[in-house]
């Protein structure tokens, strides 16, 4: 079985930087046309200037003529100017992200108090910038289960009732109050799925013993959890889209007493998705979740390539080359059912 789709883009993407930078970024842009660039470096990317700096050598680590575009992104904390808002939007940034302080990787220098960034958040409301959040609080009186649910009820309703022109996305959504969230709010708000989320359990992740390589934030979920993003995905619903929050460590920081989140899923992304898709019987809805809905949401063109999935098993390596280390992929030394063939 073939299957041709309009090129995708993944609307969540890690790439690091450096020499680790290097070695994973090419395969996000043998596939996808663009990709969402998360500013969670060390330090974080947090002007405009700095985000354009990190575009040239992303550009500068792929081969020339790729056809790859990254979408660049700001870090938001308690103390950026509204001032940045209106130098970003006009260098072509397409977002700035919320985490909230201490939710994830490299988030210390999040947001503490949404009350300390509400002119930024109303200049980002001013120009159409997109508000991508990290969605969890970080009481540690809260279950980490239960995280997501609270940002919704304790963060984000209070916040798009606030700011009623505001867009935001609502990153790599676990639960199904997340996905019943969406699809009660106003058109203004989407959401990216993972594929992580719309494979595992938290069964798959804790069952028989600790597998570091499939720990993100926010974690894995119930399976309740997981039919609902599965039905959410494949149903259509243009609010949701791509995007993979690949996340790529290397295994020394995995497999240690206290594993980085994340999980790296760039080298098979679309194929891993193909796979959620059929098992719904739903592969005709994978073009537009892939291609369409989030370019829609940005407001920006759909590609006009196409690229060509096919139904064949191929294995999984155990390491991937990452600077000085490696990672170990989402499947690792098992098999995915499709395959990118090509890319017109």
């Amino acid at each position: 079985m073939i299957l041709t789709l309009t090129r995708p883009d993944d609307w969540h993407l890690h790439l690091r930087d450096g020499a680790a930078m290097a070695d994973v970024v090419g395969a996000t842009a043998a596939v996808f046309g663009r990709a969402v660039v998360m500013p969670n470096l060390k330090p974080p990317v947090t002007t405009a200037a700095a985000a354009m700096a990190y575009r040239q050598r992303i550009i500068g680590a792929l081969p020339p003529d790729v056809g790859f575009e990254p979408l660049m992104t700001l870090y938001l904390t308690d103390v950026t100017p509204s001032e940045e808002v209106r130098r970003a939007s006009e260098a072509g940034i397409v977002a700035f992200k919320l985490y909230p302080a201490g939710a994830t990787t490299n988030s210390d220098a999040g947001v503490t108090d949404l009350d300390r960034v509400g002119a930024t958040i109303e200049a980002m409301e001013d120009v159409g910038m997109v508000l991508s959040v990290h969605g969890e609080v970080t009481d540690p009186g809260v279950d980490i289960f239960d995280r997501e649910k609270a940002f919704i009820d304790e963060v984000l309703d209070p916040l798009i009732r606030r700011h009623q022109g505001l867009k935001v996305v609502f990153e790599h959504v676990t639960t199904k109050d997340a996905v019943d969230f969406v699809q009660s709010s106003p058109s203004r708000i989407g959401a990216t799925v993972t594929p992580q989320h719309l494979l595992l359990n938290r069964n798959d992740l804790l069952a028989g013993g600790v597998r570091p390589h499939r720990y993100c934030l926010p974690v894995l979920k119930r399976e309740a959890h997981r039919l609902a993003l599965v039905a959410a995905v494949t149903g259509g619903d243009p609010k949701f889209f791509l995007g993979t929050d690949s996340a790529p460590h290397g295994r020394s920081t995995k497999e240690t007493d206290c594993g980085c989140a994340g999980c790296y899923t760039a080298h098979a992304a679309l194929p891993l998705y193909a796979e959620v898709f059929e098992s719904a019987g739903a592969l005709d809805r994978l073009g537009a979740f892939a291609s369409f809905h989030g370019a829609d949401f940005y407001g920006l063109p759909r590609n006009r390539d196409r690229i060509r999935l096919i139904r064949e098993s191929w294995p999984v390596p155990a390491t991937y080359p990452f600077g000085d280390d490696v990672l170990v992929p989402l499947r690792a030394s098992e098999e995915i059912s499709w395959r990118v063939e090509d890319v017109e």
